[in-house]
């Protein structure tokens, strides 16, 4: 018996010395402070699937995420696995050495991915990539549905149709958009979210091929309907309105309609649970003209290069990556995620699934933030002086495309 106690204890000895070399606690940090309730459910499941990981979730606010982030990292002292931005804000922390590299090795899922859901957590340089995509963003028309039913309103296939509907409902007494800028980046949501159409996929296509530039009159002629919408039918004072209190507007039901991203329908539905939402994509000139969403990829989740948990990490990462994972993110976050084979069994999430089909790049932040000035912080600086009455779309174009050749090449011919 005495000899039987000795192996016993013995045996429990070496357990408890061999579990801590078992155990691995991962940090992961995100800017998404409004999903965290979500994200504890999701660590959940892959806690209960993995045995001997444990996942503490941490977020910060989300407009210092990138500073305090890159302070971290470089410091030695960042997450095991993050939440990145995509795009410029990718390349920032990439280029730097602070990412692993994913490939279809480490992460075999990811060979079933968009191409490009893919190329936004890419560096341009090498194309290696560095982060698995989490979601697309769509920037729309959202509006109320009962205020569209009570004025006889449709969906307008023309740009005369959206100005004229705008009109029925102020005509009613109903504010047709709660859209205000006073805070700065919903300038940009503004342009592309309401202008895509009328820029066109052409214009589009001549950009990305050095052709044109912003004071093509495509871009420019888009600039002004856009600000003659907003001085007619954007809210009393709409440049000293800011976001909050646009989305409160929007959500108590005394405007129509709403330009933004498909990140705020949940947003709607929180603030007022009995609110029925409808999507369109803003139209272009005549009803002949594509309608065109403006589509982004919101950011991804890559593994810290220098983490001391790295292989719990890049299984992590394959969780996240995986049908179960984009599934759950879909229904609880009523978001499209970028996971293959993800259905949506929210009606309207599902009609934005559709509207994607028809898209161009949310122009800025897709293809303008990669070096200084970024195109997100001079579109936003001129279009709020557009809607002040003091600039011209013309004077834009040319503000936007000499501030860009400071960095970007096609346009220093």
């Amino acid at each position: 018996m005495k000899s039987n106690m000795i192996r016993i204890g013995a045996a429990l000895a070496a357990m408890a010395v061999a579990a801590p070399a078992l155990a691995q606690d991962l940090t992961f940090w995100s800017w998404r402070q409004e999903d965290r309730a979500a994200y504890e459910q999701f660590i959940d499941t892959f806690e209960a699937a993995n045995p001997g990981i444990t996942v503490k979730f941490e977020t910060f606010e989300a407009a210092n995420y990138n500073t305090i982030l890159a302070t971290a990292l470089a410091g030695g002292t960042g997450p095991d696995v993050m939440m990145v931005r995509a795009y410029g804000g990718l390349e920032n922390v990439a280029t730097a050495g602070y990412l692993e590299e994913l490939t279809t090795d480490s992460v075999p899922a990811l060979a079933d991915f968009a191409p490009s859901a893919l190329d936004a957590e890419r560096v341009r340089a090498d194309g290696k990539l560095y982060a698995v995509p989490f979601a697309s963003q769509t920037q729309l028309v959202i509006y109320n549905k009962a205020i569209f039913d009570a004025n006889g309103l449709a969906e307008p296939q023309s740009w005369d149709e959206l100005v004229a509907l705008s009109q029925k409902l102020k005509d009613a007494g109903v504010i047709p958009f709660a859209n205000g800028t006073a805070t700065a980046w919903q300038n940009e949501t503004v342009t592309f979210g309401l202008g895509s159409s009328l820029m066109g996929q052409d214009f589009y296509d001549a950009l990305m091929a050095g052709e044109a530039d912003f004071t093509d009159p495509r871009f420019t002629d888009a600039l002004g309907a856009i600000a003659e919408v907003a001085a007619e039918y954007f809210p009393d004072g709409f440049i000293g309105l800011d976001y909050p209190s646009a989305q409160q507007l929007f959500a108590s039901g005394m405007a129509g309609m709403f330009i933004g991203g498909s990140y705020e329908m949940a947003a709607f539905q929180g603030l007022n649970p009995d609110i029925e939402l409808g999507v369109f994509a803003a139209p272009g000139k005549t009803a002949d003209d594509a309608k065109l969403v403006g589509l982004y990829f919101d950011g991804g989740y890559a593994a810290n290069a220098a983490g001391a948990n790295k292989e719990a990490s890049i299984k992590f990462l394959n969780y996240l990556a995986s049908q179960e994972f984009g599934q759950a993110f879909a229904n609880m976050l009523s978001n499209v995620s970028t996971v293959p084979g993800v259905t949506f069994d929210n009606a309207l999430l599902a009609e934005v699934n559709d509207l994607n089909k028809s898209s161009i790049p949310y122009l800025m932040l897709a293809h303008f933030r990669y070096g200084e000035p970024s195109g997100s912080v001079l579109i936003q600086g001129e279009m709020q002086k557009l809607f002040s009455g003091e600039t011209t779309p013309e004077a834009i174009g040319e503000a936007l495309t000499t501030g860009l050749a400071a960095w970007y090449e096609p346009f220093q011919n």
